[in-house]
Formats: C-alpha cells, structure tokens, sequence
C-alpha cells in the first residue's frame, strides 16, 4: 500500500461498456451543476430526497431506527419530520457532491464563508501536524473542498469499489488538497501527521468490532466507537481541531466552521478518548440533527449477547 495516492491512473478500460450507465450519470450530475443556479439546485436536491424515499424504504428504516436509539424521548411525530428532512440532504449531498467536484473556486466562495481560519493558521505556526476532525456530513464532499482552498491537506478515504466513481471521486478531491491515503494506511497518516500536514479524519462511523471500544453515544450505553483518534494524536502529538460545514435551511448557502483546538483532550486511555469525541460528535450533530448521515448503521456492531439492533 503506498503512502500517497495522487489519483488513479485513468485506464482505457473505464470506458467499458459495463461503466456507461455511471459516465452516464456523471455526465448528467456535471450538467445539472453547472448550467443552474444555486437556488434551482438548492430546490431540485430536495425534490430529489424527497422522492428516493419511495425507492430506498430500507435506508428510511435505518434513519427512523437510528434515531429512535439516540432520541428515545422524541415523539414518532418528531422523528418522522427529521427523516423527510434528512433524506431532503440527502439529495442536496449529491448535489453538492457535482458542486464540490466540478464548480469552479470562485462559485464555491460566493455561496460559502467560513469561520475560524485563525485556527489553522495558528496551529501551523508551532510547526505541528493538525489531525483534523471532520463528520459524516452530507455536506462533507463540499466541506473538504471548501477548506482545501484555504488549507490543502491529506483526505482519509475508502476506495471506491466502482472504479470509475474512484476515478472521478479522487480527482474532484484532489481540485484543492493535496494527496489521498486509504483509511486502513495508519502508519501513512502518522508520518503525514509528523511531517507537519493537515490530515482530514472521521471518527464517528461504525467501523467494527476490531478497532473499537463501546462508550455511549447520545441514549446508546454501548456505542461501537473508533480508537483511531487515540492512536493518531497519541503517535503524532498534532494539534487537534474540529471542522463542519452546515448548510442553511433557506437556501442562502453554507458556512464552515472551524473550532479552536482541543485543549486537555484526554489521552489517558482509548476508552476515555473515545467517550471524549463522542460527546464532541454529539455537540456538532445537534447543530443541524438532519443534516447528519444517519443512512448508516451506526450501532451495527453489539457487544457480545447483545441483539442485533437493526
């Protein structure tokens, strides 16, 4: 596995007849986002979400069933008007996605401001790392974007099983940052972190059994929790800063914001540092509850003799 992944090689292969539907596709996404304003894109993506509701029935569940675990206090009501709500971002995210990848810097700045860059600029001066901490978001396809204009850094990714999509993902996220490593690459974002980079990480995902310790999570006692965190700031000593992108629910566009480092985070233990991003993850969710990726199965992973939650 190499420690920097510029981009995939483009291959006459990816034109084969099996990846037309997703040029296709792409194609279709590029036009959409280029040819139309924000605002008729702001109201296509949440027609969009709206109607895959009809066609991704078990990914509703899941939402309604991640929520029912986490907000246990909400009425049925309350969480059904969320699920609308989170799978209206789901169609902006694929809008914003063609947004992030092909719009170019100067369309992505008048619709974005961010807040915060003081943060970084003042972490890089005692010549750390930064190890920053970024969430499962649908905007997150456009928040790396929109920070690597102002910081370019290290994406921490999963490949994508279709290789065009790869193709085509790691392009538009290398417009403005600088390499790619795969998630599973430790030791890579070590040596990226030491070298002094800016290193894009999320924490708050189901990631198994293997690499985890259980703590809570909102109601949820036992909560499957990456110690990725642990291992990069305990072998790296970088400075630690936590990032969002929020859509706002007028259409008037987006804001980042950038946290002042973590100060005291505790590194004790890989327990007590995974409860202490939890609560952070939790903090930031609630500032925009159904703009959170909550398709995925967050609590798939149960302690021993425990029942399947899904």
């Amino acid at each position: 596995m190499t420690d920097k992944h510029i981009y995939p090689k483009f291959e006459y292969k990816l034109l084969h007849l099996r990846y037309w539907l997703t040029w296709i596709g792409i194609g279709l996404l590029y036009l959409l986002v280029i040819l139309f304003p924000y605002p008729v894109l702001f109201k296509i993506g949440k027609c969009l979400g709206k109607n895959a509701m009809k066609f991704m029935k078990r990914r509703a569940k899941i939402v309604l069933r991640n929520l029912e675990l986490c907000f246990p206090e909400m009425s049925d009501y309350e969480r059904e008007k969320i699920v609308v709500k989170n799978f209206e971002s789901v169609g902006m995210g694929l809008i914003e996605t063609g947004m992030a990848w092909f719009w170019p810097t100067w369309r992505i700045n008048h619709w974005c401001k961010v807040k915060g860059l003081e943060h970084i600029t003042k972490a890089h001066q005692g010549g750390k790392g930064v190890l920053l901490i970024g969430l499962h978001f649908l905007t997150l396809e456009l928040g790396a974007r929109i920070f690597g204009i102002y910081n370019p850094g290290v994406g921490v990714y999963r490949p994508n099983d279709n290789q065009v999509l790869n193709w085509i993902q790691t392009w538009g996220r290398l417009r403005s940052n600088k390499y790619m490593l795969d998630r599973k690459n430790v030791k890579a974002m070590i040596r990226s972190l030491k070298d002094g980079e800016i290193v894009w990480y999320a924490p708050d995902h189901d990631y198994g059994l293997d690499s985890s310790v259980f703590v809570p999570f909102f109601a949820v006692k036992e909560t499957a929790t990456t110690i990725g965190t642990y291992i990069l700031a305990r072998m790296s000593n970088p400075v630690i800063i936590l990032f969002n992108t929020i859509r706002a629910e007028d259409g008037s566009g987006y804001t980042m914001i950038i946290h002042p480092r973590l100060e005291n985070f505790p590194m004790e233990n890989k327990t007590s540092a995974a409860l202490a991003m939890n609560k952070i993850v939790e903090q930031e969710i609630l500032r925009a509850l159904s703009q959170y990726m909550w398709m995925h199965r967050r609590f798939k992973t149960s302690p021993k003799g425990m029942p399947f939650r899904y």
